[in-house]
């Protein structure tokens, strides 16, 4: 039986390189082996001792020191005797296998902390997209007090065109009576002039009266069509999401209870 160590320097953590040397030693019938990964002054090492036939160990030694792992980085590989009690190669696998199963198990348990988080975020969007369609409501509400003051102001106009109409009326029947006989003719066309454009002033009001209205009934149409859209597809969304992710977190949660971990 000879046993060696190899002493492999470089980027060798987190790249499955003791999986891949696992492989390589039950190919060739390595009957003990182990291998470490170890920081040392802060550097990456991989430690591996394989122990078996001289001429199987050879022939692992010289595969560790021309192979590696996709993702590995190798400076150094170095291939010297053992002299210790090196475990058996079942040994290791189980415990490969334990230790890669509990770093699943964590990573999941961490995923289901990032996707209660993702939850609580989506719910702050949905609270945001309620103040939004509140701000949309109160922008209605303006839109009303102002429609509501033009109809002021246009009543107000009528009056004052009706008042101004009916002095004017006034005016000029009393100076037709003064010079009727002598102006009879141009206080008709003054009174015919004063009719059109007491007329024309009521009709512009209409006008603008009905513009208004149409004005309130779009943004109004527009605005209610708009706050629907919106909050259904917002609340669509949402559902989607917090289904999606209750589905992922019930699987984990499964996992983690095959696995034993908390």
């Amino acid at each position: 039986m000879k046993a060696k160590e190899i002493a492999i320097k470089g980027k060798v953590h987190d790249v499955g390189y003791r999986l891949f040397l696992l492989s390589e030693a039950e190919s060739v019938c390595i009957e003990k082996f182990d291998a470490r990964n170890v920081l040392v002054d802060g550097e990456q090492h991989l430690f591996v001792r394989v122990e078996g036939a001289e001429e199987k160990v050879s022939r692992f030694a010289e595969f560790a020191e021309s192979n590696y792992p996709p993702g590995a980085s190798i400076e150094s590989v170095e291939v010297r005797d053992y002299g210790e009690e090196v475990r058996s190669i079942d040994s290791f696998r189980q415990s490969l296998m334990v230790f890669q199963v509990t770093k699943m198990a964590q990573a999941g348990v961490g995923m289901l902390g990032k996707q209660d988080k993702t939850i609580e975020i989506l719910e702050s969007v949905k609270g945001d997209t309620s103040k939004m369609l509140e701000k949309q409501d109160m922008m209605l509400e303006k839109q009303d007090e102002t429609i509501k003051v033009i109809k002021e102001e246009s009543e107000k106009t009528r009056e004052v065109a009706r008042d101004e109409g009916e002095k004017s009326r006034e005016v000029t029947r009393a100076e037709g009576e003064k010079t009727r006989e002598v102006t009879r003719d141009e206080g008709e066309k003054t009174r015919e002039v004063t009719r059109d454009e007491g007329e024309k002033t009521r009709e512009v009001v209409e006008k603008v009266r009905e513009e208004v209205e149409k004005t309130r009934e779009v943004v109004t149409v527009e605005s209610e069509k708009t706050r629907a859209v919106l909050k259904e597809k917002v609340e669509e969304d949402v559902e989607w999401i917090k289904g999606e992710i209750i589905g992922i977190k019930a699987t984990l949660e499964k996992v983690t209870e095959k696995i034993g971990v908390d």
